[in-house]
């Protein structure tokens, strides 16, 4: 038994009659992986992934060590304004990986369909959803959510409210990309600016929201720039630095941590060795707990995956100027944000970028959006030069099975690639 599997099985044996105390042994237990990220990095990933590993998990245990500065937020949520209103973003597909990672998502989900939730429900926000009511989370300040891109959003966020019984906020945001969409968001930033003021008694400066609006601008374009880079070099790579990346991308944009990371890898690709294997561009999230997937991805020469979408999914493209602005467009030109086509070909850019040798799209039990469009996806792709994968499973749930046909269905996948 795992160090992990031994934390989960103490924490689900627990939480019954204990929910205060499972919780503490749950935060023993990351701080403890926090220790080793610092000082017993994995040898094999490059500084800037061992920075980033630990960045990820300070992340993950603030809220639970300082839940009253703490804000439940949705992964598209433009934390700059969180950040300086002196709340810690506590992200619901952020800590459902984790749990999951620690072997307790089971106790959470299946508490969740107790409650009422469906089972087809997208498996991070039920198994958040259960942690909260198992008592594994503690209470936050308050909760800011959008509309995007996830129907959940709508059920999991109030749920939360309700059963926390703290304030919140939904920002709307429409699916066109007009102008007067950019407007109408605009406006409803400055309400969630306002919530944010209120909630806290702390005022949000606007010198200093520019500024963070700003690092998240140069930060983006200097990630899209090291995708380009990486695209000829070999970076050893695991399953869950591309998803950190999606989660520093979103809810740690801004920080001075999340632009120190990708300077850092600028750094790490100016020694990395040439290519090797085929490079895999991966669509929506990624199965880190599957063995199957570990097999044909855990630091192999042979194959890496090189980046996944959901990091590059908000556009460099918005005003610095004004940040409230400028937040609005990044909402609304987000990849995920309207028509299918628009997501197709924001994959395609950057598997291009990447100069991927193939693409997996993976169809997460739960995720409609990404299900109903995934046949247009695979033609699109391959009509621009992509051979692609359809890959099904889910990103979170480990009960989810299936394990033999994923193994099937990438080894084919990549013996395909090697013989093109």
């Amino acid at each position: 038994m795992s160090a992990a599997e031994f934390l989960g099985t103490v924490v689900e044996k627990t939480n019954p009659d204990h929910p205060a105390a499972s919780r503490r042994i749950l935060r023993t237990g990351w701080e403890v992986q926090d220790y080793l990220f610092q000082h017993h990095p994995h040898p094999e990933s490059f500084p800037a992934d061992q920075y980033l590993a630990k960045f990820m998990m300070d992340a993950m245990l603030q809220p639970l060590k300082d839940p009253d500065h703490s804000c439940i937020v949705s992964i598209f949520t433009p934390c700059e304004m969180v950040q300086e209103a002196g709340l810690h973003p506590y992200n619901v597909e952020g800590f459902s990986c984790y749990l999951s990672a620690s072997f307790a998502g089971g106790i959470c989900t299946r508490k969740a369909e107790q409650d009422g939730i469906s089972d087809t429900l997208c498996s991070y926000h039920k198994t958040f959803v259960g942690a909260a009511m198992n008592g594994l989370l503690p209470k936050p300040r308050c909760i800011l959510y959008t509309s995007l891109a996830c129907d959940a959003n709508l059920l999991t966020f109030p749920k939360l409210a309700a059963y926390y019984q703290v304030p919140s906020f939904c920002i709307d945001v429409p699916a066109d990309a007009s102008e007067d969409a950019v407007a109408y968001v605009r406006d409803e930033l400055v309400g969630a600016r306002r919530f944010l003021e209120e909630t806290t008694g702390r005022s949000i400066e606007e010198d200093a929201l520019k500024a963070r609006v700003k690092r998240s601008r140069e930060s983006l374009l200097a990630y899209e720039q090291v995708q380009r880079d990486r695209a000829d070099r070999f970076v050893p790579a695991d399953l869950v630095t591309p998803l950190y990346s999606a989660m520093t991308a979103n809810i740690l944009l801004g920080t001075p941590e999340e632009e120190r990371y990708v300077r850092m890898l600028q750094e790490d690709l100016r020694s990395a060795l040439p290519k090797r294997g085929k490079h895999i561009y991966w669509m929506h999230t990624i199965p880190f707990w599957s063995d199957a997937v570990k097999k044909y991805f855990l630091f192999q020469d042979s194959a890496q995956i090189v980046a996944c979408e959901l990091a590059q999914v908000c556009s460099p493209d918005f005003d610095t100027d004004d940040p409230m602005l400028g937040m609005a467009q990044r909402l609304v030109r987000n990849a995920i944000n309207g028509p299918a086509e628009r997501r197709i070909a924001n994959g395609i850019r950057h598997a291009r970028d990447a100069r991927a040798d193939g693409v997996i799209w993976f169809n997460h039990w739960g995720c409609r959006h990404t299900l109903g469009i995934s046949r247009l996806a695979k033609q699109a792709f391959e009509d621009a030069g992509f051979p692609t994968l359809l890959l099904d499973g889910d990103g979170c749930d480990r009960a989810h099975g299936g394990e033999g046909q994923t193994s099937t269905r990438i080894g084919a996948f990549l013996e395909m690639l090697r013989n093109d």
